[in-house]
């Protein structure tokens, strides 16, 4: 078995890799998850022992980054103006937006929880079919199907 160079692999897939990346954890950090993405499917590449759906495999890898993503960021400090601040609640969400504001609609689902929002991501952003879903989310098909459909549900109850 012969893996293609690993520079068609990043010419065929950095925008999907991009795109799911910052679904996954919003424009902020979505650039730094995909550059982790490839440097992680660089490092792996060499001990591949199949190139028959790499696409999959780069977005599994992008998965695991924007979830390390996830865990570090509740780690990291939050900048505030006044440290008598620090110790107040964060303020009310804005309320959610319309459907025509797809920002809006962004906001909306970053308020879904983690697996809801990763589900939909990889299964509107990444196209993804239901059983590359579970494996990425390491799930069954069935859990797959059902946390794309309540995310739905939620969505369809906050945009209503």
């Amino acid at each position: 078995m012969t893996l293609p160079p690993f520079q068609l692999l990043v010419d065929a897939h950095w925008r999907d890799v991009a795109r799911l990346a910052h679904a996954l954890v919003g424009p902020d950090d979505g650039d730094d998850v995909a550059q982790q993405a490839w440097l992680q499917a660089w490092a792996a590449y060499p001990s591949l022992t199949s190139a028959t759906n790499l696409r999959g495999w780069l977005f599994t890898v992008t998965y695991r980054c924007a979830t390390d993503a996830h865990r570090g960021r509740g780690r990291r400090p939050v900048p505030v103006e006044d440290p008598s601040l620090a110790a107040a609640e964060r303020p009310a969400v804005d309320p959610p937006a319309t459907a025509s504001d797809e920002s809006g609609v962004w906001q909306i689902v970053a308020t879904l929880p983690p697996r809801q929002r990763e589900a939909v991501a990889l299964r509107y952003v990444a196209d993804l079919d239901h059983a590359a879903i579970a494996a990425a989310l390491g799930t069954s098909t069935a859990m797959s199907r059902r946390l794309v459909s309540d995310a739905l549900g939620s969505l369809r109850k906050a945009l209503s």
